[in-house]
């Protein structure tokens, strides 16, 4: 069996949110025990990752440095979290496979996604990224070619393109370490956005790509047999937060989209991760699971979290 586990940027911070270094090593510790325990099971997997914290602290680093060096660009900032975070994530789970007495080896691809220059989301820039800023910091930005909103009270926020992942350039390389034998970390925060010039050579652009929408793509890329998005919660909720709460344990795609149709799923947490479980499994005809860390290893058998299943054939 052959899974994708998607984990999100906050998984590798700690409880409170914070990315210090010593930080992310704890996360990243914790989380690889879960991934180790799924390789022991006899599992292929392969891992993603979110980035979203990170780039947010390289994002600052690029406000208070503007007036002496250059901001470096999103697709950078995507790429030196894909190199730092695989590399934290190789350790730990090298690590936890070793205390097993498991042999596997691991590799952390930098992984390119291309997105479409033409896209409408680069005309219209409103993915607000990084913190709030005055007038006058947000100009020091502006002034390097960034696009920034005033937010009213709370001040400039940057503004950047989010547009659709449409292939995961580096897959091929992803499913020949897969098959080599290696447990491989790939396409963090959704991939590096990159572009297609009119000559055939490929550019990255400033642009984020949404993390689940990439696992969903590499997931197809990959073909895997099951795409697990880890998050904080065991399974999706219906009316979540309402004292008429329900869990959703197994579902067809149908009716998770009708789920999502009437509003149960909010567009900065869950939502994102219920459209990309339902692109992965109508696409694919295979399983999707949303569930949290701890329950990964039952979830690869069916027994836990959220399961979208294919829409039941007519006899």
């Amino acid at each position: 069996m052959r899974i994708l586990l998607a984990l999100g940027g906050n998984a590798m911070t700690s409880p409170d949110g914070k990315a210090r270094p010593e930080d992310q090593i704890a996360a990243a510790t914790e989380a690889m025990e879960a991934v180790a325990d799924l390789v022991a099971e006899g599992v292929e997997v392969l891992i993603t990752h979110g980035n979203g914290p990170q780039v947010g602290n390289l994002l600052v680093k690029n406000e208070l440095a503007a007036p002496v060096v250059p901001p470096v660009p999103l697709d950078w900032c995507g790429a030196q979290t894909q190199g730092t975070l695989g590399d934290i994530l190789m350790n730990a789970l090298d690590a936890a496979l070793a205390a097993r007495g498991i042999a596997r080896p691991t590799a952390a691809l930098v992984t390119r996604t291309r997105v479409d220059a033409a896209d409408p989301a680069f005309a219209a820039p409103s993915k607000p990224v990084g913190r709030y800023l005055s007038a006058d910091e947000a100009q020091t930005m502006i002034d390097h070619g960034e696009t920034w909103e005033d937010r009213g009270e709370r001040g400039w926020r940057r503004m950047v393109a989010s547009p659709e992942p449409l292939e995961v350039i580096d897959a091929p390389a992803a499913v020949a370490l897969v098959d080599a034998g290696f447990v491989v970390i790939a396409n963090g925060g959704g991939g590096i956005p990159t572009v297609r010039r009119p000559d055939g050579t490929l550019a990255g652009v400033e642009a984020v790509i949404d993390k689940d929408l990439g696992a969903a793509l590499l997931a197809r890329a990959v073909e895997v047999d099951m795409l697990v998005i880890a998050t904080d919660v065991a399974h999706a909720i219906l009316g979540f937060g309402t004292p008429e709460a329900e869990d959703i344990g197994e579902v067809t795609l149908d009716q998770m989209r009708s789920y999502a149709a009437a509003g149960h799923f909010a567009g900065g947490s869950m939502g994102p991760k219920v459209d990309a479980i339902c692109r992965f499994v109508e696409r694919s005809g295979r399983l999707g699971v949303i569930t949290d860390l701890s329950s990964i290893v039952a979830a690869a058998s069916g027994k836990a979290g959220t399961i979208v299943t294919p829409n039941r054939k007519e006899a």
